[in-house]
């Protein structure tokens, strides 16, 4: 008798077409990037593919490394990863996910590099960090444009380049960013670090940072005080001469999620800086910097949302329980309907935000609206992602509870995009902070979501009580929170009434803003479609 036959499990889901979205590839479209549809078509077969998940794994299951003194004992500070890590690095670089839409000269530029961003993604989180701070870092480096004259093309270059060389001479740079002290966090005001001026115009920068994400990168853009206040300076990890720049990396953090990407801390001794924009003007010169690494906090949440979605539709269309494969039982069908419906709000405001980001250099009222929204949806998309991996995790039962599933490391990943670049209470402060120091972004706000008035009544209220809200101030600060998810969901619901699918939008308003919904996912009322929504994550 066979005891071990093993029956009622679904097939590997890998290979599967991680670009089979409609609501990613409409957006494609809609915000003027459909000329990338074949590139983003063959990223999201090889972001599924054996080889691409194989690699996320290992970089995983391996992480990295911390050398910081070679056998006889001299200071080498080099992290080691896997090598595939550096594969994964070599596609993402290719494919011009980093750097690469600042030097394009074409409509649509950065809405296809997040498209390919959310893509390519589902291989493995980790590595997407120093690819974002690398396409960053190149605004807030235009503050010096000798620098950026001299950086910008490698940045952007399409050359995973790895090695410690200086800069210059490398086919293609990696650049990451390190601001947050102990005594500080997201306060950078309260840095410590000092920067001295030297007769040839560079920095003595002296200091410990307690979170620098890839310190591998070949240079870093970094806070410290000058005698002009806190300012900006960029330090490669190798000077022109050829010479070591004393970044001494002093441990790497052990951290829930994210265990792909080396985070360390890092203390300066002496280290050579040049200043990027004036003395002083530290945070307003890196905020370029913040809000691009922000978009790509909302990109990386709706990257794992959509992971979560695929595995989980997946499971359940082939797994049965009581009869029936779990697909078609309510209870399940509520639950998948739901997260899709999540997973579509999410991607389909990150599509928007994105063309915004395309358009705001020559239209103010599209940088009003980016400035704004982004700090919204960065709030409440990241701070949804977590939630939404649990549920998607429960779908597969025990079997997404163990790592071979790989929902357990979906949800690790889940917490870090909320708490990057700002965790809740500091994006929703910002987003306050924009309204009161840039009336217009309050305007152009109201400009978007009022574009989809008339086409849901649920929708209409919405909007009609944020301006309530936004009427009395006396203790706006207390109901931030409030506020804010107000916002992110009407942004989100004006989406998807104008442009997303229609069973999609009336379930979103119906429960997100007519009250028709319970507390946990899976609690959308009768009458929903669920059928024309889990059709939209199909991947085979």
């Amino acid at each position: 008798m066979h005891t071990h036959d093993v029956f009622n499990q679904a097939p590997e889901i890998v290979p599967f077409d991680n670009s089979r979205n409609p609501a990613l590839l409409e957006g494609l479209h809609r915000e003027g990037a459909g000329w990338a549809e074949d590139e983003v078509r063959a990223l999201g077969l090889l972001a599924g593919g054996a080889q691409a998940q194989e690699w996320g794994r290992m970089a995983n299951d391996h992480p990295p490394v911390l050398h910081t003194h070679d056998r006889y004992g001299h200071r080498v500070d080099e992290v080691e990863f896997h090598p595939h890590w550096h594969n994964l690095m070599d596609i993402a670089v290719a494919h011009g996910l980093h750097g690469t839409p600042w030097q394009e000269d074409r409509p649509g530029a950065h809405v296809a590099r997040a498209a390919k961003f959310y893509t390519w993604g589902i291989a493995d989180a980790g590595h997407m960090c120093p690819i974002s701070m690398t396409y960053a870092v190149i605004p807030a480096l235009r503050h010096n444009k000798e620098l950026a004259d001299r950086y910008e093309p490698l940045l952007a270059s399409r050359v995973y380049d790895y090695g410690l060389r200086e800069p210059s001479t490398k086919a293609g740079l990696i650049a990451g960013m390190s601001m947050t002290e102990k005594q500080g966090g997201s306060d950078v005001r309260a840095n410590t670090t000092t920067a001295t001026p030297q007769s040839d115009g560079t920095y003595r920068i002296v200091g410990h940072k307690w979170f620098t994400s890839a310190p591998m990168s070949d240079m870093f853009l970094t806070l410290a005080q000058a005698p002009g206040g806190l300012s900006c300076f960029l330090l490669p990890r190798v000077l022109p001469d050829g010479s070591r720049n004393p970044l001494r990396l002093q441990r790497l953090k052990d951290k829930l999620g994210n265990k792909s990407n080396a985070s360390s801390e890092i203390e300066y001794e002496n280290a050579t800086g040049w200043l990027v924009g004036a003395e002083g003007a530290g945070v307003k010169t890196i905020i370029e910097m913040v809000n691009m690494t922000r978009l790509d906090c909302v990109i990386g949440s709706a990257t794992g949302m959509r992971a979560g979605v695929v595995h989980a539709v997946h499971h359940a269309r082939h797994r049965k329980a009581f009869g029936a494969n779990l697909i078609d039982q309510p209870a399940m069908r509520n639950v998948l309907a739901d997260l899709v419906v999540e997973s579509e709000a999410a991607t389909t405001v990150m599509m928007r935000l994105a063309g915004a980001t395309d358009r705001a250099a020559i239209d103010p009222a599209e940088a009003s609206l980016r400035r704004i929204a982004l700090a919204v949806t960065k709030y409440w998309v990241c701070k949804r992602a977590p939630a939404h991996a649990a549920e998607a995790l429960e779908c597969l039962g025990g079997n997404g509870y163990v790592e071979e599933s790989g929902m357990p490391r979906l949800y690790r990943e889940a917490p870090l995009m909320s708490i990057w670049e700002g965790s809740g209470n500091v994006a929703a402060l910002d987003a306050l902070r924009a309204m009161g120091r840039q009336p217009e972004t309050v305007e152009a706000f109201f400009t978007e979501v009022s574009l989809a008035r008339g086409a849901n009544a649920h929708l209409d209220a919405a909007i009609d009580r944020i301006g309530k809200e936004l009427t009395d101030l006396s203790d706006i600060e207390y109901r931030a929170r409030r506020v804010v998810e107000l916002m992110a969901l009407t942004l989100q619901g004006a989406q998807l009434v104008r442009h997303g699918n229609q069973a999609v939008a009336d379930a979103f308003c119906a429960t997100r803003f007519g009250g028709d919904w319970g507390i946990a996912f899976g609690t959308l009322p009768t009458g929903i479609d669920t059928e024309a929504i889990l059709e939209r994550a199909y991947v085979h």
